[in-house]
């Protein structure tokens, strides 16, 4: 599994993830990243970038401020909408874990 580790308030480094298998083609395609914790849904379908579309695909999300205002564990994932209107999530064998912590001030 993939951790991720912020603390409260924070909005870097930005959450980066490459997809696998590198055959994966983003080009064109739409990334959405999606992340809930025990109280529920916490980011639906929030806008992420394609960094690298195809050899090594990457994607990225830019955290706001309200994303990581509440210490806790989270899940996540990232959505890809091909221009076919197939969906694929990534991870797709299990899920990117998030953890904020809360910072000292």
């Amino acid at each position: 599994m993939n951790r991720f580790y912020l603390k409260t308030g924070d909005t870097s480094p930005s959450l980066e993830y490459a997809l696998s298998p590198a055959s994966v083609d983003l080009t064109d395609a739409t990334v959405f990243f999606n992340m809930r914790g025990r109280d529920g849904v916490k980011i639906s379908r929030a806008a992420a970038v394609v960094v690298t579309p195809t050899g090594s695909p990457t994607v990225r999300y830019d955290w706001q401020a309200s994303n990581t205002d509440v210490p806790g564990s989270f899940t996540a994932e990232f959505e890809v909408v091909y221009p076919g209107g197939a969906i694929e999530t990534f991870p797709n064998r299990d899920f990117i874990l998030v953890t904020i912590t809360e910072d000292i001030a």
